[in-house]
Parts: C-alpha cells; structure tokens; sequence
C-alpha cells in the first residue's frame, strides 16, 4: 500500500504571500486586474501537486465575518492592517 500525504494549507496566508511577493511589479492582468495573489497561489498549489504527489489535499480560507476567536478574544487581529484591496477583489 502506497504512502499517504495529507497537506492542510491555510489558502489565505497562501494568497497573501503570493500578492506581496510581487511588489515592485504586480501581476496585471489585461483589463488591469492585479491576480498576484491567484497567480502565486495556483503556482504554489500546483508546485506542491507536482513535487510532493499528495493524496490529500486541503485548502482553508478566513471567514469573512467574525469567528469565535473574535468572542473569545475581542482584541483578535485588532493591530493588523487592513487586508490590501487587490486582494479582497482577487478573493472575493
């Protein structure tokens, strides 16, 4: 029986990474679109499907809205900046 490989991937941090990683010359699309953190994500997923073989694989992304982090703790993410807009329009 072959080996399994589970990947858990925080997707958000993924695009994150990806989008500031180009900040000297953004990936523009061609209606002017910034798709850095697509562009970065896809090829960080399809870099780790190619090179690592997973059988499993998933991928999360930050709720929109408040989570229980939030009721627990108010000041959660409270000194964190505002996410960047080409990222919220790239994930909406």
């Amino acid at each position: 029986m072959a080996e399994k490989k589970l990947f858990l991937l925080d997707g958000h941090a993924l695009a994150y990474r990806a989008h500031l990683s180009f900040p000297a010359r953004p990936l523009i699309n061609s209606k002017g679109w910034n798709t850095s953190a697509v562009t970065g994500f896809v090829n960080t997923l399809w870099d780790l499907m190619q090179n690592e073989k997973p059988t499993h694989l998933a991928v999360s992304f930050d709720l929109s809205g408040p989570t229980f982090r939030h009721v627990m703790y108010p000041e959660y993410k409270a000194q964190r900046e505002e996410q960047p807009e080409d990222i919220s329009f790239a994930l909406p």
